[in-house]
């Protein structure tokens, strides 16, 4: 289930994002949150709606600051204890187990989690990439999905051809797990899950990584 080095262009991502997962890390490839936001100063995360289907109740993310010479918001989604810098032009909100973001058309959706291992019944952040990725294969045909972990420790599950949304106008999607787990309790972690259209994955990848390089999190 696990790729070594040599065998990272199994990710059938067709981008230079590639040649950053043979080193066994994600990079940003030169991208900057200019690239994918819109430069409104951050007035998009302070409107639109508060309430997803089923009646689920979400609140405003809460804005910490605003970088106009970098075109990103820094907010923190107090329900994971995780800080995060995130274009302009974006929105987001969270309830009490998940913060989420999303482009104002939501083809990009970006959501952040807090995991238990156990509670998921598995052992440990590498158990949970391997599971999690075998159990999409098996529960949703023609989906692909591979795993690795990244020279940091983290573990990259990336699902390829799967069905677009009921939100989404095209398909299929690319979604990316980033598995951190936590460096003083290897039984707990943050899961960070970005979904994009198939045709943007290597964008998405990047973005992936410029998201996660800024982000802060509180153990």
């Amino acid at each position: 289930m696990f790729l070594s080095g040599a065998t990272a262009a199994a990710f059938a991502l067709s981008t230079g994002s590639l040649e950053a997962q043979t080193t066994g890390r994600l990079d940003p490839g030169g991208l900057t949150f200019r690239d994918f936001g819109v430069p409104d100063n951050g007035s998009s995360f302070t409107r639109g709606e508060q309430s997803i289907g089923g009646g689920t109740t979400q609140t405003f993310t809460r804005v910490l600051g605003i970088d106009p010479a970098s075109q990103a918001v820094r907010l923190r989604f107090d329900s994971v204890k995780v800080e995060l810098l995130l274009p302009m032009g974006w929105q987001a909100t969270e309830d009490g187990e998940r913060g989420v973001a999303y482009t104002l058309d939501k083809r990009i959706r970006l959501i952040v989690w807090r995991v238990d291992f156990a509670y998921e019944g598995v052992r440990d952040a590498e158990h949970y990439a391997a599971t999690k990725a075998g159990s999409m294969k098996a529960r949703r045909p023609g989906v692909q999905a591979q795993a690795r972990k990244l020279r940091d420790g983290s573990f990259l599950v990336v699902y390829e051809n799967v069905p677009k949304g009921p939100s989404d106008s095209t398909g299929p999607r690319t979604v990316f797990d980033l598995i951190l787990p936590d460096p003083r309790n290897p039984k707990v972690g943050v899961l960070v899950t970005l979904g994009v259209p198939t045709n943007e994955a290597g964008r998405g990848l990047q973005l992936l990584a410029l998201i996660t390089q800024n982000m802060r999190i509180n153990w």
